[in-house]
């Protein structure tokens, strides 16, 4: 891949519609979406290519055999240090403190996000006071300075909060990526 930079990415694409091949976890998976949402942002063409999960996916990107990914960083950080993998840009709405040179890929391209995240949830009729306590004891987990330090080093920042915030959260990126599977036609497997 000759392009360097996000704009020369999009220029490169532009030019080679449908030549570029981008891997992903398979259907549906955060990378797969995250490609999906920069073709609609951006007017690009590229070929989807589903792997059955995230290393092989990675593999076939080291490999040449794929030309691009919107791969999670815990995934692939430890290649873009190595040197194996070139990153362009970070998905998420700020720079990655693991990666503090690269820059966003909503620098160049505005209002692009894309971030990973996970949370715990628990059956519909499960007490307050039982999910009051997780959320303390969970958060408080997260915090911890070891904990803290492993997540920065893959490259994850943790986001404590409330499980109303939490619920806030996982209707919006319902909503978001309701949209970007529509626009791709994406179906399971």
């Amino acid at each position: 891949m000759p392009a360097r930079t996000v704009p020369e990415f999009i220029a490169y694409a532009k030019a080679n519609p449908d030549k570029i091949y981008m891997a992903s976890a398979g259907n549906g998976s955060a990378a797969h979406m995250g490609g999906e949402l920069f073709k609609a942002m951006t007017g690009v063409s590229m070929v989807h290519v589903p792997f059955r999960g995230g290393a092989p996916a990675l593999t076939s990107l080291i490999a040449g055999q794929v030309q691009v990914m919107f791969d999670n960083l815990p995934t692939s950080i430890e290649q873009i240090r190595a040197g194996k993998l070139r990153a362009l840009a970070v998905t998420t709405t700020m720079r990655s403190e693991a990666l503090p040179d690269i820059p966003t890929v909503g620098d160049f391209v505005p209002g692009y996000e894309a971030s990973g995240w996970f949370g715990a949830g628990v059956p519909r009729n499960t007490p307050s006071h039982v999910i009051d306590r997780l959320n303390l004891e969970i958060n408080a987990g997260l915090s911890a300075p070891r904990i803290m330090a492993r997540l920065a080093e893959l490259g994850g920042t943790m986001i404590a909060g409330s499980p109303a915030e939490f619920g806030r959260l996982i209707a919006e990126e319902t909503e978001k990526w309701a949209k970007v599977v529509k626009f791709s036609g994406a179906k399971p497997d």
